[in-house]
C-alpha cells in the first residue's frame, strides 16, 4: 500500500464527525417527487450504504451530493453548515468525489487525461503537465492493481479496466468525500477485493464514502452503517450490526420477499439446442453444450473464461473457427443475429445500455424492436399493434413507468431492464440466452426476474443463464457448467452443485484441460512483441492516417509528374500551397466544431458573406487601410458563428439543423447584399490585393498566416486543458457534464472561432482572388467537410489531430491539382472526392475492427493469466 499512501494525500476530517449530510431535503422533477424529506449524514472513517429498489432515489441522493442537481428544499451541509453547489465543480472544490454508476469516461482520451480530466495539473505557462499527469496517473492506477501504460488510449481498456480508471480519477481529487455508485458492477472478485481494501485505506485516513451498490454480500461486507430508501423516503438508518439482512431487504420493499429463487418445478423435454467442439482463437476451445426445453442451463466462470463469447457465437454475432451447432438434430449455420432470431433464439446481452436499447427511444419502441415488421397496418409501423404484442410482458415483469412514451432512459436501471427483457420475449423464442440478466438491479426486482424465468422454463422454454453472481447459478438452475479459461472444467446437476464445487472448477489449475497451457502475463509480452507480418505492417502503417496521406499524395504525384512535369513547377507549388492555406485555416473551423460531436455546414456561407463584405468596405473606404478590411471579415465571421453556437447550445437545437438553415440564410443574405454585383480588382486598394501575394524570406504571408493559425490551433488543442475539455465533450456528453466541463460554454467558444477563422479566410479568399461576387465559395463546405474527415477527424465527435486535417487537405487539392494538369474534366472532381471519403471512412472501419480483435485476444488471455 506504500503506492498507494503516497498517492492520496491525508485528509482533515476528523473521525466520526459528519463531514457531508442530507438536511430534510426534496427533489423534484416535473412535478414527479424523487426525494422526500430525507436526512442522513456522512461520517469521517466509516462507510454508509445507500439501499433501495431501483427508482427509490438513490442516484438522486449521489447527484445532489456531486452538484449534478440541487434541492428543491432542504439543504446540503458541509461540517453542519448549509452550502450550495451549482455544478459539479463546486462539489469538487468542496472535496467530494463521485464514481457514477456509469462511468463518464471518454474512449478517445488517454488514461491519464481520463483520471484527471477536469483538474488536469497546470505548467506555469498555464499549459497541461502532460509528465506529471502520467507519474500521478500510473501511481494511483497501481495502488488500486491496474499497472498500465497511461499514455495509451482508454478506449483499448475491458470494462472492468475502465471502471478501476474511474476509481482512479476520484482518488485524485484528494477528496475527504469519495460516493461510489455500483463501483463493482463491472469487477471480477480479484478487482472488488483490490477496491474494498483501498477503501479500508481511506477509512484509516477519515475519508467519508458512501457506498451505493445492490449486492448485499458487498454491502455488509464494506459499510458501517446502512441507510435505506424507499420510494424517495428514508425508511431506516441503521449500524450494520444491528440490522439483519432481512431486515435490509423488507425496509427496501416495504414487505416480506417471500423468496428471491423460486422452487424448481419444471420438467426437463427434449433435447433443443447442441453446441460440439465450438472453438474460437482466443476465446474458448472444444465446447460441448446441450440444452434441453423446460431447463435452465447456468454458465459460471471467471470474467474472460469465455461466457459471453459462447453467447455471441451461438446467437450468430461471430462465427466459431471449428465445431457445429445443432437445433432439434439439425446442423445450423447462424452467420447473422437474424439467422438465430429466425430459428427461435433470443440473447438479453450484458451491456444493456450499449447493446439492448435505445436510450431515447420511448419504452414502447426499445420494446418492440424486435417485432417491427409484426407491429405495422398498411406497410405502416403502428403503435398500436406495438403494444398489443408487448404489454403482456411488460406487465408480466410489473414495469414501472409512466407512459409508453416515456423515453426508456428516464427509467431507473431495474426497469430499464425489463424492458430489454420484454423486447426479447416478444418475439416468442424456443431458446432464450440471458447475460447477466439481474447485474445492476434491485433485489425485489431480481426477485421478479428469477420468477419469470422460473416461468418460462415451466412453460417448456431452453433458457442459458450466465451470471458472475454464484447464488444465481445454484438457486436458478437445473444444471451449471463452469468455463475456466475458455474450456469447459466441470458441469453440476442442482443437487450436486455447491459454492465450493463451482469456485474450484473455475478457479482450480487441476482441473485445467492438459492440452491448453497457462498463458502468464510475460507470454503475453511476447506475443504482442513477435515479428509482425507483411499484413501487420501495411496494418499499422494505415493505422496512422498522416502516413497513409502522404503516400496518397505521392501515389498521385508520381504518375502525373510523367505525364505534366509541371507538377514541380515553382508557379504551380505556390498556387496549391495558397490554395491549402485558405482551405486549411476553414477546415480548422471545422474540426473545432466536429470534435464537439457537432457540424458546421454554414462556413461557406459565412466565407462568402465576409468575402463580400470586406471588399465592400475597403471599395468604399480605401484610405482606412488593410487592417479594417481584416477586422469587418473578422467581425462579420464572428457575428454568425456565435449565432449558430448560441442557438445550438441554449436553443438545444441540433447543429446539423441549425447550420444547414443558416448555410441558406447567411447565402441569401449575401445575395441581397451584393444584389448582382461585382466587385473587381481596380475596385479596391492594391495594398489589399498584395496582402496574400507578398513574400517573406520567399513565402507567400497568406501560407505563414496559415502556419500560424495551425501551429496555435495545435498548442490549443493538445496542450491545453480547454482544448482536451473540448475532445472530451465530443468523446462523451455526459460524462463531461457529470465532472461538470462546461459543455455550452466550450462549444458556443468553438462555434464562435469556427466563425471567426471562417471570416478571416473570406477577408483572404478576397484578396487571392480578386474578383468578389456573392457566389463566393458556393458549395465550398464539401470540400471541407471531405479534408476534415480524410483527416481523420471523426464525425462522432472526440477525435482529430491538426497535422491529420491539414495532410487531409493538402491531399484532395493535390488530387484536383493532379487531375486538372492531366486534363481530367473538372465535372469528375465532386465524384472523385466522395470517393475519397468512402476509402478512407472504409479504411478506418477495417483497422478498427481488426484493433478491437486483437485486443479482445490480448484481454481473453491477460484476464485468463490473472485468473
Amino acid at each position: 500500500m506504500q503506492q498507494f499512501e503516497q498517492s492520496i494525500a491525508p485528509s482533515l476530517v476528523e473521525e466520526n464527525r459528519p463531514v457531508i449530510g442530507l438536511q430534510n431535503v426534496s427533489k423534484t422533477f416535473g412535478g414527479t417527487l424523487a426525494l422526500r424529506d430525507v436526512s442522513f449524514d456522512l461520517h469521517g472513517g466509516e462507510v454508509l450504504a445507500l439501499l433501495g429498489e431501483n427508482g427509490a432515489g438513490k442516484s438522486t441522493c449521489v447527484k445532489l451530493l456531486a452538484g449534478v442537481h440541487w434541492p428543491s428544499f432542504g439543504s446540503i451541509t458541509i461540517d453542519d453548515k448549509p452550502v450550495s453547489f451549482n455544478s459539479p465543480l463546486d462539489a469538487q472544490a468542496a472535496g467530494v468525489a463521485v464514481m457514477h454508476q456509469h462511468p463518464g469516461l471518454f474512449p478517445e482520451l488517454s488514461i491519464a487525461e481520463n483520471v484527471y480530466m477536469g483538474h488536469m495539473p497546470k505548467l506555469k505557462s498555464g499549459g497541461i503537465n502532460t509528465a506529471r499527469m502520467q507519474t500521478e496517473a500510473t501511481r494511483i492506477l497501481a495502488s488500486i492493481g491496474l499497472n498500465i501504460d497511461t499514455k495509451k488510449i482508454l478506449g483499448g481498456l475491458r470494462t472492468s479496466e475502465q471502471q478501476l480508471v474511474e476509481i482512479a480519477r476520484a482518488l485524485s481529487l484528494n477528496a475527504k468525500v469519495l460516493i461510489m455508485d455500483e463501483p463493482t458492477a463491472a469487477l471480477s472478485q480479484r478487482e472488488v477485493t483490490r477496491l474494498f481494501a483501498v477503501v479500508e485505506e481511506l477509512k484509516k485516513r477519515n475519508v467519508a464514502i458512501m457506498f451505493v451498490g445492490h449486492r448485499m454480500d458487498e454491502i455488509f461486507r464494506i459499510s458501517d452503517r446502512i441507510a435505506i430508501l424507499r420510494d424517495g423516503a428514508l425508511v431506516g438508518l441503521e449500524s450494520v450490526k444491528d440490522l439483519p439482512r432481512e431486515r435490509a431487504i423488507q425496509l427496501m420493499v416495504g414487505r416480506e420477499l417471500s423468496s428471491l429463487y423460486p422452487p424448481a418445478n419444471a420438467k426437463r423435454g427434449k433435447l433443443v439446442l447442441e453446441a460440439k467442439g465450438l472453438s474460437r482463437s482466443g476465446e474458448f476451445e472444444a465446447i460441448d453444450l446441450d440444452v434441453y426445453a423446460g431447463e435452465i442451463l447456468g454458465v459460471g466462470g471467471l470474467v474472460g473464461s469465455g461466457r459471453t463469447e459462447i453467447a455471441r457465437v451461438l446467437f450468430g454475432i461471430e462465427q466459431p473457427e471449428s465445431g457445429e451447432i445443432l437445433m432439434d438434430g439439425t446442423k445450423m449455420t447462424f452467420a447473422t443475429p437474424l439467422a438465430a432470431m429466425k430459428a427461435g433464439i433470443a440473447y438479453v446481452s450484458e451491456d444493456r445500455l450499449g447493446q439492448s436499447l435505445v436510450m431515447d427511444f420511448p419504452i414502447v419502441e426499445n420494446a418492440g424492436l424486435t417485432i417491427l415488421d409484426k407491429a405495422t397496418t398498411s406497410g405502416f409501423s403502428s403503435r398500436k399493434k406495438m403494444i398489443e404484442k408487448v404489454d403482456q410482458h411488460l406487465k408480466r415483469l410489473k414495469l414501472k413507468f409512466r407512459s409508453y412514451t416515456q423515453p426508456v432512459k428516464t427509467l431507473s436501471g431495474g426497469n430499464q431492464q425489463k424492458v430489454v427483457l420484454s423486447k426479447w420475449l416478444a418475439t416468442n423464442p424456443r431458446i432464450l440466452i440471458l447475460d447477466e440478466p439481474t447485474q445492476g438491479i434491485d433485489v425485489e426486482s431480481k426477485a421478479e426476474v428469477h420468477a419469470m424465468i422460473a416461468d418460462l422454463a415451466k412453460q417448456g422454454m431452453a433458457i442459458i443463464l450466465i451470471s458472475s453472481e454464484m447464488p444465481e447459478l445454484i438457486g436458478m438452475c437445473d444444471r451449471i457448467v463452469v468455463l475456466r479459461e475458455g474450456n469447459k472444467t466441470g458441469e453440476f446437476k442442482r443437487s450436486e452443485a455447491t459454492q465450493e464445487k463451482v469456485i474450484r472448477a473455475a478457479t482450480d489449475s487441476e482441473a485445467t484441460p492438459t492440452h491448453l497451457k497457462l498463458v502468464q502475463s510475460t507470454d503475453v509480452a511476447q506475443v504482442e512483441s513477435k515479428t509482425p507480418t507483411i499484413t501487420s505492417r501495411w496494418l499499422s502503417i494505415l493505422a496512422h492516417r498522416e502516413l497513409g496521406l502522404v503516400a496518397a499524395m505521392l501515389a498521385v504525384v508520381i504518375p502525373v509528374a510523367f505525364v505534366n512535369p509541371r507538377i514541380f513547377s515553382e508557379a504551380n507549388i505556390t498556387t496549391v500551397s495558397m490554395d491549402a492555406a485558405l482551405l486549411v485555416i476553414v477546415v480548422l473551423a471545422q474540426t473545432l466544431v466536429l470534435i464537439t460531436r457537432n457540424i458546421d455546414l454554414s462556413v461557406a456561407s459565412i466565407i462568402g458573406l465576409a468575402a463580400y463584405g470586406s471588399a465592400l468596405v475597403m471599395a468604399g473606404h480605401p484610405h482606412i487601410g488593410v487592417i479594417a478590411g481584416l477586422a469587418s471579415a473578422i467581425a462579420i465571421g464572428t457575428v454568425c458563428g456565435f449565432f449558430n453556437g448560441a442557438v445550438v447550445t441554449f436553443g438545444r437545437v441540433p447543429a446539423i439543423v441549425v447550420t444547414l438553415g443558416t448555410l441558406t440564410v447567411f447565402r441569401g443574405l449575401n445575395n441581397l447584399w451584393a444584389g448582382g454585383k461585382q466587385i473587381s480588382a481596380d475596385k479596391v486598394p492594391q495594398a489589399w490585393l498584395d496582402m496574400t501575394g507578398v513574400r517573406i524570406i520567399g513565402v507567400p504571408l497568406v501560407v505563414i498566416i496559415a502556419l500560424a493559425i495551425l501551429v496555435s490551433a495545435s498548442l490549443l488543442l493538445s496542450r491545453t486543458a480547454t482544448g482536451r475539455q473540448l475532445f472530451a465533450i465530443g468523446s462523451n456528453p455526459d460524462g463531461a457534464a457529470l465532472i461538470g466541463i462546461p459543455a455550452n460554454k466550450r462549444i458556443l467558444m468553438a462555434f464562435t472561432i469556427a466563425g471567426t477563422l471562417a471570416g478571416l479566410t473570406g477577408a483572404l479568399w478576397a484578396s487571392r482572388y480578386a474578383t468578389v461576387d456573392a457566389r463566393v465559395a458556393s458549395g465550398y463546405e464539401l470540400t471541407v467537410i471531405a479534408s476534415a474527415v480524410v483527416g481523420g477527424v471523426a464525425i462522432r465527435g472526440g477525435a482529430g489531430t491538426v497535422l491529420g486535417f491539414a495532410l487531409g487537405a493538402l491531399t484532395l487539392l493535390v488530387i484536383r491539382n493532379g487531375l486538372t494538369l492531366v486534363r481530367v474534366d473538372p465535372l469528375w472532381l465532386q465524384g472523385v472526392y466522395g470517393l475519397v471519403i468512402l476509402v478512407a471512412i472504409s479504411i478506418d472501419t477495417f483497422v478498427a475492427r481488426r484493433a478491437v480483435h486483437q485486443r479482445s485476444s490480448v484481454k481473453a488471455t491477460n484476464a485468463r493469466a490473472v485468473s
